[in-house]
Formats: C-alpha cells, sequence, structure tokens
C-alpha cells in the first residue's frame, strides 16, 4: 500500500475523527503499521491470533474496550462512528482500517508517559518496543526503524 495514501485516507482521519491526532501519533501509528505488518498483511503468520495492519491481539483489543474505552465515553461514541455495521469488532482489526488505526492510536491512548516528539524515529522505536511490542515481543529497536523506512522518508522526504 502507498503510504502517503495510507496516512492522508486512513490514518489522519480516524486520528482526527477520534479527536487523538497530532503528528507526532500520526507518524507512531504510521510506523507502527510498517513495524508490525509492512502495511501488508491482515492476519498473524502462521497461527498467531494478531490481526490487520496493526497486528492488534483480541485480548488486546477486549483490554482496551473493557478498561479504558469504558471510562471514555466521549472517545468510545467517536470510535464507534468508524465501527462497520454487523461486522465483528475482532474482524473490524482486519477489514476495517479506520477502526485499526484508530484502536492503534486508542492503545497508545492508555500510557501516562507522553509520546516522543514528530521525527524522533528513535524516540518511538523504543516507545513502540516498549509499550507495543513489549519486552517480550520479538521486535528490536532496529527493526522497528528498518521496517518503517517508507514511512520515516515520506516525512523526511517532504509530504
Amino acid at each position: 500500500m502507498d503510504i502517503r495514501q495510507f496516512r492522508d485516507f486512513i490514518v489522519r482521519p480516524a486520528l482526527q475523527q477520534i479527536n487523538a491526532w497530532t503528528l507526532n501519533a500520526e507518524q507512531l501509528v504510521i510506523a507502527t503499521a510498517m513495524a508490525e505488518s509492512g502495511v501488508f498483511f491482515i492476519q498473524q503468520i502462521g497461527r498467531g491470533p494478531a490481526r490487520g495492519f496493526f497486528q492488534m491481539e483480541p485480548v488486546t483489543h477486549d483490554d482496551i474496550w473493557e478498561r479504558y474505552l469504558s471510562r471514555r465515553p466521549s472517545l468510545l461514541n467517536d470510535l464507534k462512528a468508524l465501527i462497520m455495521r454487523d461486522m465483528d469488532l475482532h474482524d473490524q482489526l482486519r477489514g476495517n482500517l479506520f477502526y485499526a488505526a484508530a484502536m492503534c492510536r486508542i492503545f497508545y491512548l492508555r500510557f501516562k508517559e507522553p509520546l516522543p516528539e514528530e521525527g524522533d524515529w528513535q524516540g518511538m522505536a523504543a516507545y513502540w518496543k516498549k509499550y507495543y511490542n513489549t519486552h517480550l515481543g520479538a521486535g528490536t529497536t532496529e527493526g522497528f526503524l528498518k521496517k518503517a523506512r517508507p514511512a520515516i522518508d515520506i516525512y523526511v522526504g517532504g509530504f
């Protein structure tokens, strides 16, 4: 998928819909998708449960709904505007790019530590590793930066 189009037509509108757009958030969400799936795979390779470009697991998705969104009715209401009717919420992570992007952003909203500044790709790699991939995950900050290079290039090279 073209990363500029992914940014302009999926990620930015989704984050704006839930009132959680900032340039650094947009960059982190796009780079997360690049690191997790290359914006290519919509289901974890093998038998894993992770879904969508952001490779979010159903248990993580459900935790966000139960522990975070349930206490933020305004955010939940904004998110609901992105949900496709009659589609299982877990399937939305694969088939509804707006919802999946918004859920990735909401994932990061749960942490008190502020997002790295815009363009701080090393900081974003460390933030992703700490919170999204965790110490248990196989990902590395070096791998994040390598996989996110096409996203980094659109910001470094111009919009």
